[in-house]
């Protein structure tokens, strides 16, 4: 994939980075019911992608759970979700494990967020500011899509032409505001057998998010793996998305802020692709 000097992509089309590349959720609401003793789940989400650590759950069970899964925690990169704390709490825990990594990030990452006031107006965007981060990694921010390792790009700010909805506030210099959660990114995973979406919580939407990754990569996404914030859905759009979705996925291991009744829509109507997830899943992608 080709970038030019204002940071916009230019997808060429080539033949998909073909290699193996293991991925491992270490932080997620669930474990596992396979997974080896002794891991620990949280409300939050990260998981491993080759030389990438995408997201680093809420609190610090991201280094532990690797280290049980014998898998220690030498990412090269840090690829952060969006803002909130549940991806961006367990960033300190993850940067003492790790030795110089460069974190990418939207520049919205480091804004003040809150609960909607209805919900208690509580805090829970980045705990940490970009000055501190900095003096432990390269932050590179960024917008557009960014390869972050060879054929896993970091999408950058998502086009949303199928509408989603605001979650909580955001606060600027025009005090607080309805906030539509603009820095969610996602990686896309360019493989052998098409591309693998790995979403952090999937605010900008599952479909906006798939279109856009076969957009930039110019291939097409047969696995989505990771948190797909189907919660905030009611059963008639989860069934309009599974009507989109149907035929067009080989593995959906749908994660964190999926929902209870999200997860049983798509296990019914998506069967031959649907995985439960949790802490300790691995796919090769």
């Amino acid at each position: 994939m080709a970038y030019d000097r204002t940071d916009t992509f230019v997808p060429d089309h080539h033949a998909p980075w073909v290699a193996m590349v293991t991925l491992t959720i270490l932080a997620d609401n669930r474990v596992a019911v396979s997974s080896p003793r002794g891991l620990h789940g949280e409300w939050g989400f990260a998981a491993r992608v080759g030389d990438v650590l995408f997201d680093t759950g809420y609190g610090g069970v991201v280094p532990e759970n690797a280290a049980r899964l014998g898998h220690p925690l030498d990412a090269e990169a840090v690829v952060l979700s969006h803002g909130h704390d549940d991806h961006t709490r367990g960033l300190d825990a993850a940067l003492a494990h790790l030795d110089d990594p460069t974190v990418y990030c939207h520049p919205d990452v480091w804004r003040p967020r809150y609960r909607a006031p209805e919900d208690g107006g509580a805090h829970i965007g980045c705990p940490y500011t970009r000055a501190a981060v900095a003096d432990r990694a390269t932050v590179v921010e960024h917008e557009a899509p960014v390869e972050v390792a060879d054929g896993v790009h970091a999408l950058g700010e998502i086009p949303r032409p199928h509408p989603d909805a605001a979650v909580g506030v955001v606060e600027d210099t025009d005090g607080r505001r309805p906030d539509p959660v603009p820095d969610d990114q996602a990686l896309a995973v360019e493989t052998a057998d098409g591309i693998a979406v790995v979403l952090g919580c999937g605010h900008a939407g599952l479909r906006n998010t798939v279109e856009y990754a076969e957009t930039v990569t110019g291939g097409t996404v047969r696995t989505v793996v990771g948190g797909t914030h189907l919660v905030a859905r009611d059963e008639e759009e989860v069934h309009e998305l599974v009507d989109w979705l149907d035929g067009r996925l080989d593995r959906f291991g749908a994660a964190h802020c999926t929902g209870s009744t999200a997860r049983r829509i798509l296990a019914e109507r998506l069967p031959d692709a649907f995985q439960s997830v949790g802490v300790g899943t691995e796919f090769e992608l």
